[in-house]
């Protein structure tokens, strides 16, 4: 019987197909992509390290040929993989289905040159009939979607490259740019300048309780006054807080209160109801990006965690394949889906015909069918969560769900809307109830979709039910009341509306996007508050850059064009070398490089590193500047004063600018002098918060510099007195001597205060204070047992067991303490836990082997490193060698999409 090679991408994927394929096959992993561009100087042949194109990685006058290497630590793959090809009769490529499965096959391929047949397998859910079917079906490597995989690869390789050194040049080190990742920078940066114009506005309204005759109430709000509708918040102009249009009542502070006297004295009617019925229907099931914007909204997960679940299920064979733009679903998993919705639901849950789904995409290019739950029977919850983890399982209940709704019934209900009049002196007065009511739940038994703070949010299942009334009916107002409204500025953008915002423009492609997230707030662009991605004042200095002299570079339009060309390569509709010409060199309108020489030099860094942000009452003008070390204030020539890390620009108003610069001011004044160096001593602001310092650093010789000591938790500059401040600049201070003459030192460190002596701590508790405990309780605390991090030699006692975890093949599960800090271990991989981790030994189960999952599989692709490796020996280079790739490497970082 002939022997045939499997080759796919992961470990795991490898031992899910060992399970269903014989013994003629050998299945073996390429552990993720085994060739690409160089990412440093290090991984340049010396041949070509002179060649001024090498840097690049792609040689573009000879018809942009790339420069493609092998990682150093895939060398013994691939060598390995020689080694067996040719001990078998047929290779066969197992890779992903989508463009970059595809070029990875290609690139194996070119480096296995194999002697022996080779053939294509693909598959898009890891199941028995799926792999079988896939052995008899096999073809030939697809050299559209390989060509469409190298032109995306180059063009981003060029744009990176080429366009990140003039971000370096022009406005800070280590900042890249890329095709797509600078598109959702601008994305970010424009919905903040939105807040940032925003003016608020204020109106009032009125909430009445009604009571009928049959002594039902119901609760109605004024949406009309003589005629005319009562203002809202949609009629006021963002920019301005004015009113857009005349034909609106506005009711403020004074016209409420008149309102609320004549009402009360007036009679109230039913003027009118209306019962209308409504449908609706489910949304269709999952593809890549509605599944990380819904990951994000039900389960606050980021797109990276939710793609990691998804991996796991997959390469399991818990779900069908996770990088798709494709609604459809196969004929046999509609029938699967269908028989599940009337076993768990009942039979009057089912339509009579199944549901189809079409791709409103223009290239569903990854795989043909949409994320649903693989084989021909669906796993419980449960199960997953004990063979895979917490987050696997919940990702994988929201596909289930999903799956299931899309072949059920629409809901069906009816809106109900009540007017009731009343006499508001010589005006009427229209006030109106709304209310709902379900009469079939259909779909909405499975599942209900979320929807973004800015669309509305989502009370699809949320009945209010209006008592019966009819027209002319009198009615009695128990309560009368006016609320007080302001506008609110547009909601910034959650990593689920930028995922929605960029495919509704056709940017990008949903397998990129969670690593599109992951570069943004790695480089700084972006942070985090709660679910909101705020923009950084570096990344406003670079959208306005790139878009005042490389507009097109940013135009939402101009990407999306880019976008389609791509995939008309895909599609064997565009050929690859005349595409990469044009987007490089131009055919008409200048390509990238002309761009560049034309314009790089007449960018004027201080101009577009400024962030206006107003005019004081003096007539200064106040901007925000972006430096190499971060944003300040400047007013006027002379005054600065920093920005303060992680301020939302929204938030840098006039006001507030004013306030830090004469804050700035005042630090320059001492609030004591110390009585032991006479040296004077300051209140500061920084970039990481509030300090004290004592010495000017100006008044020092060279190489001095004054000590500075940041304000303890809790502490704010307001409660800052002479004494505070010496007692601050005391740290660290000498309580005194043990038995033994040894020093006990208490010190402010990075995890918080605690005491030290010699190389043994103790952490500080809740009742102690740094500034004020003594000796003698600092060896009552030393004399306890250690507790939390351990710096001590010998073997570390576990802060925490889990015990024997059967999802781990019954290794025990411990919390250890670490150098760095407290991590997690089954004793063969370690997970260090997140830094804002408040009690590390309150970390439940669950995400203890999320953690350890995904160190697991970081460990397998190369990126991460396990417990019995932790001590690699020295490379042939060295550590120089070491050092020279990092310097190399921090010169160009590489550009992402």
């Amino acid at each position: 019987m002939a022997k045939s090679l499997v080759i796919v991408e992961s470990p795991t994927k490898a031992k899910t197909l060992e399970r269903f394929l014989g013994k003629d096959y050998v299945v073996e992993s390429s552990v993720g992509h085994v060739r690409d561009l160089p990412a440093s100087a290090a991984e340049i042949p010396p041949a070509l390290k002179k060649e001024a194109w090498a840097r690049l990685g792609v040689n573009v006058e000879q018809d942009f040929e790339p420069l493609y290497v092998v990682a150093p630590e895939k060398k013994k793959k691939i060598a390995e993989l020689k080694s067996l090809a040719k001990q078998v009769d047929r290779i066969l490529l197992a890779t992903d289905e989508d463009r970059e499965g595809e070029a990875i096959s290609w690139h194996l391929l070119e480096l296995l040159q194999p002697k022996v047949p080779v053939r294509r397998m693909v598959f898009h859910e890891i199941t028995k009939a799926a792999i079988l079917r896939s052995l008899e079906e096999t073809r030939d490597l697809d050299e559209d979607l390989v060509q469409a995989q190298e032109t995306r690869r180059i063009i981003d390789r060029l744009y990176g490259y080429e366009v990140s050194p003039i971000l370096w040049r022009k406005i800070a080190p280590k900042l890249s740019a890329g095709r797509v990742q600078s598109v959702a920078i601008r994305m970010l940066v424009e919905r903040e300048l939105a807040r940032m114009r925003f003016k608020k506005a204020l109106f009032w309204d009125l909430v009445a309780t009604f009571l009928t005759a049959g002594e039902k109430s119901f609760e109605a709000r004024l949406i009309a006054l003589g005629g005319k509708r009562v203002a809202s918040g949609k009629d006021f102009d963002p920019d301005t807080g004015k009113l857009r249009r005349d034909d609106v009542v506005l009711v403020d502070e004074a016209k409420a209160g008149a309102l609320l006297t004549s009402l009360r004295q007036g009679r109230f009617r039913v003027s009118d109801t209306e019962e209308k019925p409504f449908t609706k229907s489910p949304a269709p099931p999952f593809t890549t990006s509605t599944l990380q914007q819904e990951g994000n909204r039900k389960l606050r997960f980021d797109a990276r965690r939710t793609m990691r679940a998804a991996q796991r299920l997959y390469e399991n064979g818990f779900i069908t394949y996770m990088r798709t733009d494709s609604v459809a679903l196969s004929d046999e998993a509609i029938r699967i889906t269908r028989a599940a919705v009337s076993e768990l639901f009942g039979a009057e849950f089912l339509p009579g015909e199944a549901r189809h789904y079409r791709n409103k995409v223009k290239n569903a290019q990854e795989a043909h069918e949409a994320i649903r739950p693989a084989g021909e029977r669906v796993a419980s919850v449960d199960d997953i969560r004990a063979k895979l983890g917490a987050d696997e399982a919940r990702v994988y209940e929201l596909i289930f769900k999903r799956t299931l709704a899309c072949q059920m019934k629409d809901a069906k209900g009816r809106r109900m809307t009540l007017q009731v009049e009343g006499e508001a002196g010589s005006a009427v007065a229209l006030f109106q109830a709304s209310g709902q009511v379900i009469d079939f739940h259909g779909f909405l038994r499975a599942y209900v979709e979320e929807l973004d703070e800015s669309e509305g949010g989502g009370d699809e299942e949320r009945e209010a039910i209006l008592p019966p009334v009819k027209v002319g009916e009198p009615l009695r107002a128990t309560q009368l009341d006016s609320e007080r409204h302001e506008t609110a500025p547009p909601p910034r953008l959650t990593e689920a509306s930028l995922v929605k915002a960029l495919e509704e423009s056709g940017i990008g492609r949903p397998s990129t996007y969670a690593s599109i997230i992951d570069t943004i707030e790695r480089r700084e662009y972006t942070f985090k508050k709660g679910t909101a991605l705020v923009p950084t004042f570096t990344a406003f200095a670079v959208v306005q850059l790139l878009r005042d002299h490389f507009s097109d570079l940013v135009d939402y339009e101009f990407t999306a064009r880019m976008e389609d060309r791509l995939d008309a390569i895909s599609r064997g509709e565009l050929e690859m070398k005349p595409y990469l010409r044009e987007f490089y060199f131009g055919n008409g309108t200048p390509g990238l490089r002309p761009l560049l020489d034309l314009k790089s030099e007449a960018i004027d860094p201080r101009t577009v590193c400024t962030v206006p942000i107003g005019v004081d009452a003096e007539g200064r003008t106040v901007v925000v500047r972006v430096g190499r070390y971060g944003p300040y204030l400047q007013r006027g020539e002379d005054e600065t004063a920093p920005v303060p890390e992680q301020t939302c620009p929204d938030e840098v108003t006039l006001a507030q600018a004013t306030e830090w610069l004469e804050g700035r001011a005042k630090a320059d004044e001492p609030i004591a002098t110390h009585p032991e160096t006479g040296q004077p001593i300051y209140l500061k602001n920084g970039r990481f918060g509030p300090y004290v310092q004592m010495g000017d650093a100006k008044a020092m010789g060279k190489g001095e510099k004054p000590k500075m000591v940041s304000l303890l938790k809790g502490m704010t500059p307001e409660s800052i007195t002479p004494e505070t401040a010496l007692a601050l600049l005391s740290l660290p201070r000498v309580l005194g001597q043990d038995a033994e003459g040894r020093d006990i030192v208490a010190h402010n460190g990075r995890f918080g205060p605690f005491i030290k002596r010699g190389d043994d701590t103790r952490s500080l508790s809740a009742s102690d204070h740094l500034l004020t405990i003594d000796l003698a309780r600092a060896l009552e605390l030393l004399a306890q047992e250690k507790r939390g991090r351990s710096f001590t030699r010998g073997t570390p006692q576990a802060l925490k067991s889990y015990g024997a975890v059967e999802a781990l093949g019954g290794a025990e599960v411990k919390l250890m303490p670490g150098r760095y800090g407290p991590y997690v271990t089954d004793g063969e991989v370690n997970a260090s836990l997140p830094k804002d981790t408040a009690d590390p030994t309150e970390v439940p189960l669950e995400q203890v082997l999320t953690l350890l999952a995904a160190a697991r599989e970081r460990a397998a692709s190369g990126g991460g490193k396990r417990k019995a490796a932790r001590k690699p020996a020295r490379s042939a280079g060295g550590a120089s060698a070491k050092k020279a790739a990092k310097k190399a490497s921090k010169r160009a970082p590489r550009a992402e999409e």
